[in-house]
């Protein structure tokens, strides 16, 4: 039997009936809220406080700028980032624009310090598993096109850049974005917002989400109380896995097994791919990681939760690797462990969810 998940916005749903659940028990008005469509998710922005007419056209500012983004990195329809793919793909050198080269050369940094195992490079492998595209649909590759393509070890390591132009060494490379563009959109919509007086806001990104100030607008307000989806939400009644308050220029990060999905004969088949065996990875169900303020929090909370994700029982040395001393991590058997920190941050929501706490960083 062949099923198939399409592209999952049930963690914004479900955090904006959280919000307005928690919010609905403080005595501030109901922060502003504005939701689109954008990156192949839903997302939201909230402000807070007496922002007015101000507020309304910094958040208008931001999604136009979301919009923007998206249709020039996207990385199967005609954009930017596709012609560099088609560039790599004929041996071509290719000029890039300033910010583009800054994306690479962020990527790079990023993707060596979780020792690549969240990889932009590996498009190809993203697309011959069925993922680049909107209407997913149940497909496991043959397997001689899949060894084939992983002997030629595609990674954006390979991407030579010499200010704004980019070469290949390898011909199998094709950049994909989408676990990285999120998290900096997040950092660019805090700082459009920032620009524009807005002090308070909250900004979800399916289920990437960045906090500036707090939920009553007011300089000693309460945190935003946001929710993390449990990952098999419809099994517990679309209860929340946890919640947590997020705190001024806080951010947090989820990949799931959820999101973007198939089934084929039983098995779960997600878009989060091992760029070692070229195989979805399934020994993690989720995992949340909590990034301190810092002008990158956003990108860091998108970026450094794949590795985290991919590493599987190694995921507490590639957490102490990359920094990362906040995690929340669900097994494929349904176990959720904890870093310390993380735990103490974290209000369990699911009456079946019993939380482990991991021991500090120790590689098993």
């Amino acid at each position: 039997m062949q099923r198939v998940r399409y592209p999952h916005v049930g963690l914004n749903t479900l955090l904006a009936a959280t919000l307005l659940m928690l919010l609905a028990a403080c005595s501030a008005p109901e922060p502003t809220r504005q939701e689109a469509y954008v990156f192949g998710t839903r997302i939201e922005v909230r402000l807070a406080g007496p922002e007015g007419a101000n507020g309304r056209e910094a958040v208008a500012a931001v999604l136009r700028e979301f919009d923007r983004m998206h249709r020039t990195y996207h990385a199967w329809q005609e954009s930017e980032l596709s012609a560099l793919n088609a560039a790599i793909a004929a041996d071509k050198p290719h000029e890039v624009s300033t910010e583009l080269a800054v994306f690479i050369n962020t990527a790079q940094e990023l993707s060596a310090a979780g020792d690549y195992l969240f990889d932009p490079g590996i498009g190809r492998l993203i697309a011959l598993w069925g993922f680049q595209t909107d209407d997913i649909q149940p497909h496991v590759p043959p397997p001689d096109e899949l060894k084939a393509l992983i002997a030629q070890h595609p990674s954006i390591a390979n991407l030579k850049l010499n200010k704004y132009r980019v070469s290949s060494s390898n011909r199998a490379v094709a950049l994909d974005f989408g676990g990285y563009l999120k998290g900096v959109a997040l950092d660019r919509a805090a700082a459009i917002l920032k620009s524009r007086g807005v002090q308070h806001a909250l900004i979800n990104i399916g289920g990437n989400i960045l906090a500036l100030g707090n939920r009553d607008g007011q300089v000693d307000g309460k945190a935003w109380r946001v929710g993390i989806q449990h990952p098999r939400a419809a099994k517990v009644g679309n209860v929340p896995l946890a919640s947590l308050e997020l705190r001024d220029g806080e951010a947090i990060g989820t990949s799931g097994d959820y999101h973007r999905f198939f089934e084929v004969d039983g098995k779960r088949y997600c878009h989060l791919i091992d760029p070692r065996s070229g195989m979805p990875h399934d020994a993690t169900q989720s995992l949340t990681i909590l990034i301190p303020p810092a002008a990158d929090a956003g990108t860091r909370s998108d970026a450094l939760s794949k590795p985290i994700f991919i590493a599987g029982e190694r995921w507490l040395a590639m957490a102490r690797q990359l920094g990362v001393d906040a995690v929340l991590k669900v097994g494929a058997d349904g176990t959720a462990q904890a870093t310390p920190v993380m735990k103490e941050r974290l209000t369990i929501e699911a009456p079946d969810v019993r939380l482990e706490v991991a021991k500090p960083f120790i590689a098993p």
